[in-house]
């Protein structure tokens, strides 16, 4: 699996003047990078470091500070006008230009900057596909696959239109998954707001009142009130704490593997997560899958290039699988049922599309049908998980409430016994 990696370099210009830099290319051998380095800036690589993997994650997290990433949005509005401009007969490096002009008027100033940076390319002989190739922090490796069948074939503003229908379809499976995300999100949030503000303000107060009144408290009420009061007089070594897990959580998920594979394991296996990550799974992998077998590939890099861009490590570990059999010499639909993990309607539609040589439009049936569950299950997952959140939030302030109550309970009790003496 090739990676997209990042070098800090030093270059000898012609006029004799050094270059520094970073440089970021998906190659396998840093080799390549020091001839691209050579052929891009027409000088003499003299030093080549590669960035370990921290510094790269660091490098990445300032580039993105600093530097507008380029929206979902953007780049499918870019591919679809490139798209139409070379289908009415408008030469490249033209239309490349009314793009540059465009977003230096409106808010795309990042497609514009890729839009100039592809601009110098083509203007020194590099092809379409090529100027798409060396920025793979830009275009996903489905549009540049794409972009080189379109090269090859003569049907590039073809290519460039069924790119951008592809990323809209899988921008439309983004944004319902946040959109299903929106509400549990916002619950737990605020639960664990009132959480905090009962331990680190109503507690402490009410114990303080406890002790005045020398309330008779039982020992859980003792042990709450004794944690509420240890996290009020460490407060900003629980904060920080919580700060170090929260960022090292998120390192984790993102950067180490085996925790990533079990959090999507996990996933899969939970009653209402399954329903969520399976249909926007499915609907993601068979797009993706859809549009690169339309497009002409072969089904082993087909799947080989899904594999690369899917995510969700619990499939890409089972696409390897399956990646693995096809290239044996046998059938996709065998190689899932095998690999296991998958739905069994998708696999039937496969075998189908297999025998019949409809393919790509038993996966178009797939991905769309995925799509109508997505929407369903998000429509309906309020509903799915109110028994849930009911649940932690009434066990939680049960907790909490019952442990206030038994001393005011007492302290009332001793209030009217001494008031009917």
């Amino acid at each position: 699996m090739t990676a997209l990696r990042t070098y800090y370099y030093r270059v000898l210009m012609p006029h004799g003047g050094v270059k520094t830099g970073f440089y970021r290319l998906a190659v396998e051998r840093d080799f390549s990078v020091q001839l691209r380095l050579e052929q891009e800036l027409d000088a003499t690589v003299i030093s080549l470091w590669r960035l370990p993997r921290a510094m790269t994650a660091t490098y990445e997290t300032l580039r993105q500070l600093f530097q507008r990433e380029i929206s979902a949005e953007d780049l499918a509005g870019f591919l679809r006008d490139m798209g139409v401009m070379l289908r009415a007969g408008v030469p490249a490096l033209d239309a490349l230009r009314t793009v540059i002009s465009e977003g230096q008027t409106s808010n795309s100033k990042g497609i514009a900057r890729v839009a100039r940076q592809m601009h110098k390319d083509l203007d020194a002989g590099i092809s379409v596909s090529d100027a798409f190739a060396r920025r793979p922090d830009v275009f996903p490796e489905t549009v540049r696959n794409m972009m080189a069948i379109g090269d090859q074939s003569g049907n590039l503003d073809r290519m460039l239109l069924e790119s951008a229908e592809h990323t809209e379809r899988v921008l439309n499976i983004r944004r319902d998954i946040r959109t299903a995300l929106i509400y549990p999100v916002f619950v737990f949030a605020t639960i664990i707001a009132v959480a905090v503000f009962w331990i680190t303000y109503v507690i402490p107060t009410l114990g303080d009142l406890f002790d005045q009144l020398n309330a008779d408290m039982p020992a859980f009420t003792v042990s709450l009130i004794a944690f509420s009061e240890w996290v009020v007089d460490r407060l900003l070594m629980v904060v920080l704490v919580l700060a170090a897990l929260t960022v090292g959580g998120i390192w984790l998920v993102r950067n180490h593997d085996p925790t990533r594979y079990a959090i999507h394991t996990i996933g899969h296996r939970l009653p209402v997560t399954r329903v969520l990550i399976t249909s926007s799974g499915m609907a993601a992998m068979t797009e993706h899958l859809a549009i690169l077998v339309r497009s002409g590939l072969d089904i082993v890099t087909s799947l080989d290039i899904l594999t690369r861009t899917t995510n969700d490590l619990y499939y890409r570990r089972r696409l390897m699988q399956v990646r693995q059999a096809v290239t044996r010499g046998e059938g996709v639909a065998s190689s899932m049922r095998a690999a296991g993990g998958f739905p069994a309607m998708t696999v039937r539609m496969i075998a189908v599309g297999e025998e019949s040589g409809s393919l790509d439009e038993q996966l178009s049936h797939l991905s769309a049908e995925y799509r109508k569950r997505l929407s369903v299950v998000i429509a309906s997952l309020s509903e799915i998980i109110k028994p849930a959140i009911i649940l932690v939030a009434g066990g939680l302030f049960f907790v909490l409430v019952l442990a206030l109550l038994i001393p005011i309970y007492d302290l009332i009790r001793q209030a009217m016994q001494i008031g009917g003496a």
